[in-house]
């Protein structure tokens, strides 16, 4: 069983006659267990899937199961397995951080309190605190600590790392890594492309609302587009299909995408004193599928 199923999911905002796109035709599938990364700048439709496959906005169109079960008829089965962490977390003013941790354990029904302490001490989060009293980061880690604790089957994370110092980052995916170690399926929703990277298994490209691309990180990294670095001077309006072009004064870099032979050919018509071809990072790759 997939831990999400989409097929021609659809969400447009608006009246009839003035419709604003969030996602069109979006057909996905996340195996349980993997760690699973969804990739797009902002505005291009990540936050609108995550609330759609939640059931916290309604779709237009198309189906969805998350768990095996239906997004519109079961939502309340969904919540209780999952752990959901959106880019803003907000809270009710006045109340303590072990409050809210309470809370959120008391809504699911479970004692979560072992699992919040060990948590929060990883994390480095005063309980005793206000949460008015707390910056973006520690309000970010409450967020992770109310997203965890009750040890959901999927993770479903929205810019999860907004506001976190890089020592924090570390640990959050260090736990992230222990827990899909135990089989819980995380979905990391990122535009921060060396997170899907050193993370993920898998990842969707998502541009203005539909999918073009998933497969493994491994094959996305290894596209048709390749890095080349050159000390010297050629010229680049003969090979035609050159993006992300880098100038400095001893050359240049660029992605390359045509044939090969063209690419030779105007080289050997340069004036190169050395070159270097390699294989484009994943944030290169975005740049190439985006451009």
């Amino acid at each position: 069983m997939d831990a999400i199923k989409t097929e021609g999911l659809t969400k447009y905002y608006g009246s009839s006659d003035r419709l604003t796109r969030g996602i069109e035709q979006l057909s996905l599938s996340v195996e349980q267990g993997e760690f699973f990364g969804f990739i797009g700048p902002n505005g291009a439709g990540k936050s609108t899937t995550i609330r759609t496959l939640l059931g916290l906005i309604s779709p237009s169109s198309g189906e969805a199961q998350v768990l095996g079960m239906d997004i519109r008829t079961e939502k309340e089965k969904i919540l209780a397995r999952t752990g959901y962490l959106p880019s803003e977390a907000v809270f009710y003013p006045g109340m303590r951080v072990r409050d809210i941790l309470k809370l959120s354990a008391d809504l699911r029904k479970k004692d979560c309190r072992n699992d919040a302490a060990a948590l929060c001490e990883r994390l480095q989060l005063d309980v005793s605190r206000k949460v008015d009293e707390l910056s973006f980061g520690n309000r970010k880690k409450v967020a992770i600590v109310c997203a965890l604790q009750h040890e959901p089957e999927l993770l479903v994370l929205d810019e999860p790392t907004g506001g976190l110092d890089p020592l924090m980052q570390r640990e959050f995916f260090e736990i992230l890594r222990e827990r899909n170690g135990e089989g819980t399926t995380v979905f990391l929703s990122s535009h921060i492309l060396s997170e899907v990277q050193r993370n993920c298994t898998r990842a969707a490209i998502i541009r203005e609302g539909r999918i073009i691309a998933c497969d493994s990180v491994e094959a996305l990294s290894r596209s048709n587009a390749k890095r080349v670095s050159i000390h010297g001077r050629m010229d680049l309006a003969s090979l035609g299909r050159v993006k992300d072009l880098r100038e400095t004064q001893e050359g240049c870099s660029f992605l390359y995408s045509g044939e090969i032979k063209v690419l030779l050919a105007a080289l050997a018509d340069g004036e190169i004193r050395d070159l270097s071809i390699s294989e484009p990072d994943l944030e290169e790759v975005f740049l190439h599928y985006y451009s």
